[in-house]
Order: structure tokens, then sequence, then C-alpha cells
């Protein structure tokens, strides 16, 4: 089943939900998230029929509020979980090399020799760098793409990371890893593919309940019901699949990043990797981005409670990732100088375990009581694999007509440039000092299925990541959004 468009906009949307409210497709995934696309273009590319629907946008949960790193796995490797680890690199490997290289940079990554760091966290941070390194190797990743991890002098680390206090720095440890242009523009990327596979993409439809044989949804632009049906049903919505499957325990962890100007740390070249006080598998590390921004994050704490939409840093959060930055900074950053702020929801599966960091990253797929699939737990890097055992397991239960999956060699679309699609080609900024052109939102709305001024902003661009910019841009993309919108009829 294959139209061989990858573009997905509102036109699309409207003509697919009618043909999705009158049809039975082999399966029905219940979520937009990074899992649940990776189902749909696992899915599709084996020839199956697919319907992708979200109860809001692409990436609206979990999946646009990671790290945005494909990481090999060192935080597993120091808790003694072999198995995720080895997991992680395989995958980092397959989309470094195969499924997205496009979308991925390698990242230095920097452990500093500092006094706020002891002698215990150095020894094993660099053992479990070279451990890390083993299983590069296994994955079959050259060197070329992730280089080797080696010893750097005080003079490389402070090249490498300007802002780092010079006193008492014994150099560093210098390793590196794979980082996303953006978690979210992944997720619009795995869509598209699948979109271009067959799938039907469709964003804005709330599933209400769900049985074997289907869902019961509504449309949340009309609220009108929808009746969907499907010889395979998979629950792919992460920290919310509880709202749907009250017999599984998801144990939501909260993961919090701040974003600050790049020039507070003297525009580093590399990202820096701070341990926990007292820990050798806990980290907080800041991210270089594109835009002359970085990130500082995670936590990682209990989220106890009703499971909202979007939720919202703390103050507490903040003020411990700029803390624990500040340990190693020769100037600390003040709270003023913070741009933005967000938090996500890790779907982890309830273990018992103390305290949230101590639950494995391991994913969960497994048939439901009503006879549906879920797929809990994981993490973005592992997203294919993921897939891969959620099909399978569908295939085998529902005795689906499906060869193996073809995903660990299937390249993922490319980003056309924007302004080719663009009736007003335009790539002037649209406000002064930032990024954002007219060809981008009309291109994000033509073929990446934007469909408001936040869709773009939040979950497109990413300009949305800073509280100014994003309020500065809103009443001009609206108007953008909706010109785009009303052109494609």
């Amino acid at each position: 089943m294959t139209d061989g468009s990858p573009d997905l906009n509102a036109a699309r949307r409207a003509v697919e939900l009618d043909r999705a409210s009158v049809e039975t497709v082999d399966m029905l995934v219940v979520g937009g998230g990074i899992t649940g696309v990776g189902v749909a273009l696992d899915a599709a590319s084996r020839g199956l029929s697919v319907t992708l629907i979200d109860a809001h946008d692409l990436a609206y949960g979990t999946s646009r509020f990671s790290s945005k790193l494909v990481h090999g796995g060192l935080r597993y490797l120091a808790t003694g979980d072999v198995a995720t680890a080895k997991e992680s690199a395989v995958e980092r490997h397959l989309l470094m090399t195969r499924i997205a290289p496009h979308l991925i940079r390698p990242l230095g990554q920097l452990l500093p020799f500092v006094p706020g760091v002891t002698l215990r966290q150095r020894a094993t941070g660099a053992i479990g760098m070279a451990l890390g390194d083993l299983l590069r190797v296994r994955a079959g990743t050259p060197r070329r793409i992730l280089p080797a991890p080696r010893p750097v002098a005080a003079r490389t680390a402070r090249a490498l990371v300007p802002a780092l206090a010079p006193q008492g720095l014994r150099g560093g440890m210098l390793s590196f890893d794979g980082q996303l242009v953006d978690d979210a523009r992944l997720v619009a990327t795995v869509a598209r593919t699948a979109a271009a596979h067959g799938a039907r993409i469709l964003t804005r439809v709330r599933a209400l309940s769900l049985s074997a044989g289907g869902a019961t949804a509504e449309d949340a632009l009309t609220g009108g019901r929808v009746d969907l049906r499907a010889r395979s049903v998979v629950n792919a919505t992460g920290a919310w699949a509880g709202t749907l499957n009250d017999t599984i325990s998801i144990r939501p962890s909260r993961g919090t990043h701040i974003v600050l100007d790049a020039t507070d740390l003297g525009d580093p070249s590399a990202a820096l990797t701070i341990p926990h006080e007292g820990s050798i598998s806990r980290f907080v590390f800041a991210l270089p981005q594109h835009g002359g921004r970085v990130i500082v994050g995670v936590t990682d704490d209990d989220a106890p409670g009703p499971v909202p939409d979007v939720a919202t840093p703390t103050e507490a959060e903040i003020a411990f990732l700029l803390d624990t930055l500040n340990r190693v900074l020769a100037t600390p950053v003040t709270r003023d100088r913070v741009r933005g702020a967000f938090t996500g929801l890790r779907p982890l599966v309830d273990s018992g375990a103390g305290s949230t960091a101590d639950i494995s990253r391991r994913h969960l797929v497994a048939e439901s009581a009503g006879g549906f699939i879920d797929v809990l737990g994981g993490k973005l890097t592992t997203y294919r694999r993921m897939a891969e055992d959620a099909v399978d397991l569908a295939v085998r239960r529902r005795a689906l007509s499906a060869g193996p999956s073809r995903t660990a060699t299937l390249r993922l679309v490319d980003r056309a440039v924007p302004h080719r699609d663009s009736p007003h080609a335009s790539s002037a900024p649209l406000l002064d000092g930032l990024a954002l052109t007219r060809a981008d939102v009309e291109y994000t709305v033509r073929a990446e299925g934007a469909m408001t001024a936040a869709d773009v902003l939040d979950r497109r661009t990413r300009a949305g990541l800073v509280d100014a910019d994003r309020a500065r841009l809103l009443p001009v993309v609206d108007a953008l959004v909706a010109e785009a919108l009303a052109e494609l009829g």
C-alpha cells in the first residue's frame, strides 16, 4: 500500500480521515510520538495498510522533550545494564550509518577533571567510555563517524568549553556520541517516510477507547465521532498508555532541561558531562545546539498523579540544573540567563524501584487483555527496535500477511529545500535576529502536517524553545499558517 508522497498537510488529512472511517486496515497505531510513527513505518514498509492517529500533533508529548541525543548507553553501562547499552549502540549505529545520517552528527562530550568531579567519578567515567567504545566496535560503527574516546589536556578542555573553571582543571576525557538535528524533526521525518509507504497519518484524532478490532475516536477539529476498524491495534501513547488500558502500571519520570545562550558557556564546541554529586551513573549534560543555544539537562524524578498533556518545569528543577552546571564553570550562570525550559515525561514501566532513576529503560511489548498491543518503556534511540518488536507481535497474534522488518536498512526521507515548494519564496528572516523564514513556515504546513502556529514553533522548527522568541514570532507565524492553510483548500 504505497502512494509515494511523503507530504503531510491538512488537505491530505481530510481525504484520509474520510477513508479511514469506512475501511478496515491491517493496523491502527495510536500515538504520534517517535514510537508510534516508528510502528507505522515498520508496518507500512512491510506492505501492511496502516492508520495512525494522535490526539494532538506529531511529537506533541515526550518525543520533543528529549536531550536530542542518539546515544550508546554510557549510563546503562554504569548501572550494569549491559543488554540495554548493547541495544542502544546497535540502534545508534543503524541511525548514524543507514537510517538517518542526514539528521545526526557526532558530538564530543567532555567529562572535565575538576575538583567537583571525584577521582571515583573520573575513573568510572573513563572506564565506561572505554567500554562504550567496545560496544561501538561490536556494532560496527567506524571511527570516522564516532572517534574513539581519549584523554585531553586542560588547554584542550578549555578550548572545547571555554567557560570551564581553570582552577584545579586537570584536563578530562573526551568521548563521542550522536546528536540529532532535532528530536521533533526525527518524528516528523519518520512520519513522512511512513506516509510515503502508504500509511495514513491523522493528527488531532483522539482515541476514546480501544479494542482488538479498532477504536472509537473523536475528530478534535469537528468534535465528530469516528469509528476506526483494524485487524490489529497498537497502543503507543507512552506516558498516557494507562488512559487507554487501566491494567498497566506506568510510572512517569520527569526529564527537565533549560535553554541557555551558547555565549554564556563561551560558545562551546563539545558538550559537558557532569556527574551528579556522589553518583557514578547519573549526569547533567550541557549540549550545544544549532542556532547559538545550549540545552542543559536532565532531571529524573517521579511524576505522580494525573498525566498532563504538557508538563511544566519547576523552579527546583531549574535550580538543580544550574547548581550542577555551575560546579564546573568559572563564572556561574544565573537564573535570569535561562531563556527557556521544558519537561518531558518518560513512559517507564513501574518495577517497584525506589527511584525512577533505578528503573530499567528496556522496552516492553505485550498483548493486553483487550487484545491490542501495548508498547511501553524504552527511549528515543531504540524506537526502531521497539517498533519492530510491536509489529512482529501483532503479525503473530493477528495472523497478518507480512514479511520481516525492513527498517534496519530503510533510509528516512530527506527534507526538501523549503523555498522550492513555496509559492511566495522568501529566505529572509521573519524577524531580525531569528532564522525562521516565510518559506520555512509554508513548508511545514504544506509538507510536514503543521496546522497551527504552535505546531510550527514548537514541533517543526523549535523556534519556540526560547520564550521571548516564541512570543515575538507567534502573531506573524499564526497569520502565515492561516494563509498557507487557505491555499491548500
